[in-house]
């Protein structure tokens, strides 16, 4: 089942939502259960049980996030979809603790089935806070 342009569109608007919403079983709901994950760092998990369970403690631990699209492009024939997004959230980092953090990147989605397949986050290298470039440590 191929999805449309105005689908995928209500969908993705769907599960960014319950991003926003910090609602994990929401995000879950779009993901195949053959899903295949690779954050930025490289790390992968495979399989939809295996990354809700990933993310459950991510969740629990990193409340107050809002993601924002700042762009999207989506392949109706191939069924893959670029989100270049904008993600805000109090800083963890030493010496910014507390303070806006703004990180940007991009998600590389394929969809099979009208369910998420393949996720492959990107970020930039470095994040803002109080307007200044802060280099991320490897």
């Amino acid at each position: 089942m191929n999805l449309s342009k105005t689908e995928v569109l209500i969908l993705f608007n769907e599960w960014l939502l319950g991003w926003n919403e910090h609602d994990l079983e929401r995000v879950m709901d779009l993901f195949h259960e053959d899903i295949v994950f690779e954050n930025w760092t490289g790390a992968k998990v495979i399989g939809k049980k295996a990354l809700k369970k990933a993310w459950t403690l991510w969740f629990i631990n990193h409340r107050n996030f809002i993601f924002t699209e700042e762009g999207i492009f989506f392949d109706t024939d191939e069924q893959k979809m670029i989100f270049m997004w904008k993600l805000e959230w109090p800083s963890r980092l030493s010496g910014y603790k507390g303070k806006n953090e703004i990180r940007r990147g991009v998600d590389v989605l394929y969809f099979k089935d009208g369910k998420l397949i393949q996720k492959l986050t990107y970020s930039k290298t470095t994040i803002h806070i109080e307007g200044m470039p802060i280099a991320l440590e490897n």
